[in-house]
C-alpha cells in the first residue's frame, strides 16, 4: 500500500512558505503524493493554485487532487488546467473529482446545487477525457484545447464517491475509487471497496484502484492529539452544525502514533492501494513523526 500525505490546506493560515516547506518535506519522505481538496467558503487556498505551487518545488511525488469539486469548474478549462500542471509537473497529475456536499461552496460560484450535479459531474469527466485524447470538442474551433498532458489519454481519475448509487455511478467513468473516513471505520472502508469492486466488475471495468484517506493527529512531545482533533474537527465541520460536530469527533481514533498505526495496517488489510493522511495542524514536522512512527 502506498501513503501519501496531503497539504495542511483546511488549517488556517497556510501560506507560502508553510506550502513550500510541506510540499519538500513530503517529497523528500517516502510519501507518494502530495495532496490538497477544494472548499470556496472556508479559510483554505484555492486547490489548482496550491498544487501548482507543490509541483514547483518538488519532483518526485505525485500531484493529488483530493479532490475537486468538478461540477463547481467548465470541464473545458478543467481539462486545460489539469493537462498544463501535468506539463509543468512532468506527468505527475492524479485527478481525484467529486460533487461535494457543501451547498454555499455551489452558491458562492452561481452554479446550481440540485441532483444534475451528478450527472455533470460524469459528463464533464467524458469532455475532459475527449480533450486530453486530442478530440476537437469545439466544432467551429481551429485547434483542439491544448496542450495535451504528458499522460498519454490523461492523469488517472479516481471519484470520490461514498454510498453505493455514486459508486455504481463512478464505475462507469472513473479509474478507482478515493473515499474519506472519519474514522476511520473499518467496515465503512470495507464496504466502500466491496461496493467499488462489484460495481467496476459489474460495468465489465477492470479492477477499480481503491484509496482514501482519514485525519490524523501527531503532536510534538507534550502535545494533546486528542484537543487538537477535536478542534479541527469542529472547525472543518461546522457546516453540519455544533451538536453533529461534537457528535463526531469522538469517533476520529488517529491522535497519537499507537491509534495512526492501527488504523493504517487496518486499511492495508482492507486491500486500500494507496492511503492518504491528512494533517491537522500546521507543523510540519508532523511530516517526520508519522514516517518515524510508521517506520517507513
Amino acid at each position: 500500500m502506498k501513503i501519501g500525505m496531503s497539504l495542511p490546506v483546511m488549517v488556517p493560515g497556510l501560506d507560502r512558505e508553510r506550502v513550500h516547506a510541506w510540499a519538500r518535506r513530503i517529497d523528500a519522505g517516502p510519501f507518494s503524493c502530495i495532496a490538497a481538496g477544494e472548499r470556496i467558503n472556508f479559510p483554505n487556498p484555492e486547490i489548482l493554485v496550491t498544487l501548482t505551487t507543490a509541483a514547483a518545488v518538488t519532483e518526485r511525488a505525485r500531484i493529488f487532487f483530493d479532490v475537486s469539486v468538478a461540477p463547481l469548474h467548465s470541464p473545458m478549462l478543467l481539462a486545460k488546467q489539469v493537462a498544463t500542471l501535468d506539463v509543468m509537473s512532468g506527468g505527475r497529475v492524479v485527478l481525484g473529482v467529486g460533487v461535494g456536499g457543501r451547498e454555499e461552496d455551489y452558491a458562492a460560484l452561481g452554479v446550481e446545487f440540485g441532483v444534475s450535479r451528478f450527472r455533470r459531474l460524469e459528463e464533464g469527466v467524458e469532455t475532459m477525457r475527449r480533450i486530453w485524447r486530442g478530440e476537437r470538442v469545439v466544432a467551429s474551433a481551429l485547434r483542439p484545447v491544448e496542450p495535451l498532458p504528458v499522460q498519454e489519454g490523461g492523469p488517472e481519475i479516481l471519484a470520490g464517491s461514498l454510498f453505493p448509487k455514486s459508486i455504481r455511478r463512478a464505475a462507469r467513468f472513473a479509474d478507482g475509487l478515493k473515499g474519506f473516513s472519519f474514522g476511520p471505520s473499518v467496515e465503512e472502508v470495507k464496504r466502500t471497496f466491496e461496493q467499488a469492486r462489484v460495481a467496476w466488475r459489474e460495468a465489465g471495468r477492470p479492477e477499480p484502484r481503491l484509496a482514501t484517506g482519514f485525519w490524523f493527529a501527531l503532536p510534538s512531545a507534550g502535545g494533546d492529539g486528542r484537543a487538537q482533533m477535536d478542534a479541527y474537527v469542529a472547525r472543518y465541520l461546522n457546516f453540519l452544525g455544533r451538536t453533529a460536530a461534537a457528535r463526531i469527533a469522538p469517533s476520529v481514533r488517529s491522535v497519537d502514533a499507537a491509534t495512526l498505526c492501527d488504523a493504517v495496517r487496518e486499511m492495508e488489510q482492507l486491500g486500500c492501494d494507496e492511503l492518504v493522511l491528512v494533517p491537522t495542524s500546521l507543523d510540519v514536522d508532523e511530516v517526520d513523526r508519522v514516517a518515524d512512527a510508521l517506520g517507513l
